[in-house]
């Protein structure tokens, strides 16, 4: 038996090579061909002494001793750590691709569907879902190569080989995760795009629809408004976003506080799960099939497809943008809209967007001053929608002028913010209108802020500038689910939704680092104010920033910094589930990334 010691090391060494050990089963001598097969089972990693650089004696059948001093050895660590996917050992990107090949039925070919970077189309194909132009950096750490899936074997192909080889594998569909969890790594990985698994079938007559994860909202919007103008789907109003992602996280969209979330309507599902097996919701169970509505699909296997109820829409909504500067009262319609948002007719849903803007009313060079803008979707005409208003809302002033009818659709488009007259094919395209760097991150509203830190809040966003505050109104169905019939738990007792965000144009680290900073800051200032112990947020909005799971060794380190961040997605009951759940049908933490659910220690 060949024999492998490693006679010192550091302890962040002794990782590295364990690593490599454990999942390559060789090691190649740096500037040579020579490889030789080790059997890390058998392996000594104790180290003697505490030097710098180490040696590797390996013994083999021939009995010939070969010494191997590797010498500036940090440099090669920081090497397998950088942005270029070439530093991945060789061997076992051989081996996996072998074994992908292998794998592949001889009617349903893989290999023309494997993207490393030495081929043409990598980049283009890596590029086109990344939603997130902070994380196409050239220091954003490459995946050493792409699989694009056209087959149910495909996949099952690349979980079995990922496995075997123990790769770490990214999921995506549309790419808007907005940490770019679905195609970013701190490690070596690959992608599983999915983005080929598009279809979408209906049926009208049972109001029902399979949709592939890899379709985009816009794509499921459109298919059902080309069969029946009075059907719809309670899903978001960001067309380019991937179902997958979507349903992943929830779903919400301007119907919610009439339908509820886009999980709430799913009937049945497709998983290929950790040991490459095709589960209908009945070849689950109902414990995996509520983990996957809502719950971080991705932490527990590959889902293919889900069933969807259809809801009926009025033939006819309406809608405004109704926009009041700090001069217009702002601050007291922030706080009044804050009492009655949650409140309103389950059909009226008013979206408030608070961001900073050019003060008009003065002659201060560069003076700025806040704005409120209510955003709305009704699911009715405009006459009964002044109605509602005048009796709830009567403050804001809304005039018939303010208002315009149009189908369900079209009201996608129109919140969308697609220029005037767009036709609803709009949402076809895959390309999202502006591509930016961003951060985005979420609070829950329970009470209405009392009007000096509103007041204290509009100036901490003048002085910042670039973060807008965005309100999305609860209350209706929301309050009528129970916060344990799906893994999203933010129900009864919430006034709002609230999402931070900032866009920036400029590349570059140190310009990430000031919006960043600015939003941070923005988000602290709002702590009296919000959800606390804990406090709350949405997993579709991601945030690194309320926690990392760093997926080590350690089971029980990584069950305590996935509780960090998972109460705070899923409050402690959800999330105690999802872990007992995710033990269960995955115990080995295969389908992980940074804010993955960890299984039991």
């Amino acid at each position: 038996m060949d024999k492998f010691s490693c006679l010192s090391s550091t302890n962040y060494l002794e990782i590295f090579i364990r690593h490599f050990l454990n999942f390559q089963g060789k090691f190649c001598l740096l500037g040579t061909k020579a490889c030789y097969k080790l059997h890390p089972k058998s392996t000594n990693f104790k180290p003697k002494t505490n030097v710098s650089n180490f040696q590797i004696m390996a013994v083999m059948r021939n009995n010939t001793i070969l010494l191997a001093s590797l010498l500036c050895l940090s440099d090669l660590f920081l090497a397998s750590s950088s942005a270029s996917a070439s530093h991945f050992n060789t061997s076992v990107h051989e081996g996996f691709v072998e074994c992908l090949n292998e794998k592949s039925l001889p009617n349903e070919p893989i290999s023309e569907l494997i993207y490393t970077p030495n081929n043409s189309s990598f980049s283009t194909i890596l590029q086109t879902y990344i939603r997130n132009l902070r994380f196409n950096e050239t220091t954003t750490r490459k995946p050493y190569l792409i699989i694009t899936p056209t087959k149910i074997s495909h996949i099952q192909s690349s979980i079995l080989c990922a496995k075997r080889y123990g790769m770490l594998m990214k999921i995506r569909s549309g790419g808007h995760d907005y940490e770019g969890l679905s195609y970013v790594a701190d490690s070596p990985f690959f992608i599983l795009d999915l983005f080929n698994f598009k279809s979408i079938d209906l049926n009208m007559e049972e109001e029902t629809a399979w949709v592939q994860v890899g379709a985009m909202i816009g794509e499921v919007l459109y298919g059902i408004y080309n069969k029946s103008k009075v059907h719809g789907f309670p899903n978001g109003v960001c067309p380019t976003v991937g179902i997958g992602g979507n349903f992943g996280g929830g779903g919400y969209g301007n119907m919610m506080r009439k339908h509820g979330l886009s999980v709430d309507h799913i009937l049945d599902a497709l998983i290929v799960d950790v040991n490459g097996r095709l589960l209908d919701r009945a070849a689950m169970g109902e414990d995996l099939f509520w983990a996957i509505n809502g719950g971080g699909s991705a932490s527990f296997g590959v889902v293919v497809s889900y069933k969807i109820h259809i809801v009926r829409v009025p033939p006819v909504v309406t809608v405004f943008n109704v926009k009041r500067t700090y001069a217009e009262n702002a601050t007291y319609l922030v706080r009044r809209w804050q009492e009655i948002a949650h409140k309103l007719d389950d059909d009226l849903f008013i979206r408030m967007i608070i961001d900073v803007v050019n003060d008009t009313t003065t002659d201060t060079p560069n003076a700025k001053t806040i704005r409120s803008a209510f955003f709305a979707m009704f699911l009715g005409d405009s006459e009964r929608l002044l109605s509602v208003m005048n009796k709830s809302f009567p403050e804001l002033g809304l005039k018939k002028s303010d208002c315009t009818e149009m189908n369900w659709a079209e009201s996608v488009v129109y919140y969308t913010r697609f220029p005037a007259g767009t036709p609803v094919e709009a949402l076809l395209d895959r390309k999202p209108q502006v591509l930016t760097h961003l951060k985005r991150k979420s609070d829950y509203l329970k009470k209405p802020m009392p009007i000096e830190g509103i007041e204290f809040i509009f100036k901490k966003m003048i002085e910042f500038e670039t973060p807008v505050l965005t309100f999305n109104p609860y209350g209706g169905k929301m309050a009528e689910i129970s916060p344990t019939a799906k893994p999203f738990p933010h129900r009864a007792g919430n006034i709002a939704k609230i999402q931070y965000a900032t866009n920036w144009n400029q590349s570059g680290v140190h310009t990430a680092e000031h919006y960043l900073k600015v939003t941070n800051e923005l988000f602290a200032y709002m702590t009296p104010y919000v959800s606390k112990n804990p406090r709350e947020h949405f997993l579709n909005y991601r945030d690194l920033d309320i926690g990392i799971n760093r997926n080590g060794k350690s089971k029980i380190k990584n069950y305590r910094e996935g509780r960090v961040y998972g109460v705070k997605y899923f409050l402690k009951e959800n999330f105690n589930r999802l872990v007992r759940i995710k033990t269960v049908v995955d115990p080995d933490n295969f389908f992980r990334n940074e804010q993955s659910i960890p299984v039991l220690p």
